[in-house]
Order: C-alpha cells, then sequence, then structure tokens
C-alpha cells in the first residue's frame, strides 16, 4: 500500500534535524516538548519498578533510558512536525490576546467565591438541621 502525504510528510520530519518556523511559538514548543519529556520520564520510572526481577538491574536502567531517550527525540520531533507547530504558534498568539486580570480584580474575584462557598455550606447545614428536626418532630427519625 502506498503512504498517504500526511504519512510521508510525518516519517521525514522524525529523521529530520531542523526547525520548523524557528522563531515563532518558540516558549509553547518548549513547554509542550518538556511536558511530553516530563511525562516520558514518569513513564519510564513506572516501567522500571514493574520490569521483571529476573532482569539485571544494569538492563532494566538501560531499558528505561532508551525510553527516554526515545521519547525526548519523538517529542522534539513533534512539536517541530508543520501541522502540530503551527497549532502550537496559533494558541501562544491567541494567549497573547487574551487580558489578564489586575491583582486587585483577582484577590477580589477571590473573596467573593471564598465568602459565596462558606455562606452556601451554612445554609446547607442550616437546611440539614431543619429536616433533621422535622422528621424526629414526626417520629419518622428515631435516633
Amino acid at each position: 500500500m502506498a503512504k498517504s502525504k500526511a504519512e510521508q510528510a510525518f516519517s521525514a520530519t522524525l529523521v529530520s534535524g531542523g526547525l520548523y518556523k524557528r522563531n515563532q511559538g518558540r516558549l509553547v514548543r518548549q513547554l509542550t516538548a518538556l511536558g511530553l519529556v516530563a511525562i516520558s520520564i514518569f513513564g519510564a520510572y513506572s516501567l522500571y519498578n514493574v520490569l521483571p526481577l529476573g532482569m539485571s538491574a544494569g538492563m532494566q536502567k538501560g531499558i528505561a533510558v532508551a525510553v527516554v531517550v526515545v521519547s525526548a527525540w519523538l517529542s522534539y520531533r513533534v512539536v517541530n512536525f508543520p501541522r502540530f507547530a503551527d497549532f502550537l504558534i496559533s494558541v501562544e498568539a491567541e494567549i497573547g490576546k487574551v487580558t489578564w486580570a489586575t491583582w486587585d480584580q483577582l484577590w477580589r474575584s477571590t473573596t467573593v467565591v471564598i465568602v459565596i462557598m462558606f455562606f452556601l455550606a451554612f445554609l446547607l447545614l442550616a437546611f440539614d438541621v431543619l429536616w433533621q428536626w422535622f422528621f424526629r418532630l414526626i417520629n419518622f427519625l428515631q435516633i
């Protein structure tokens, strides 16, 4: 079977060493690659812990390191795959358009949320006590 253009492009990207649109979306691509590598490190650590006990420690470590190295290379290549890189570049551009709240607005909003949470907790407690009293009054609850 013949490979599609997308499959050919992806396999060609995996073996190349170049960067796609080097200066665009740099931060988000670096952080994405770092996140993927961190996930692979945790996965390799878990794999190291579940490999058969009959294996030598050197072989267990070698397999875990190989998984991390291959995952790191794949992470580097995936964030430079044109379609994914363009997506990450557009994500960074959209994040740059966001109007972030000031610290004062953040504190006020947080205070409102916490006060409402305590108010609702008190209200639910009051309803619970009221219904317990009512059900005991009509002898529905025997405690």
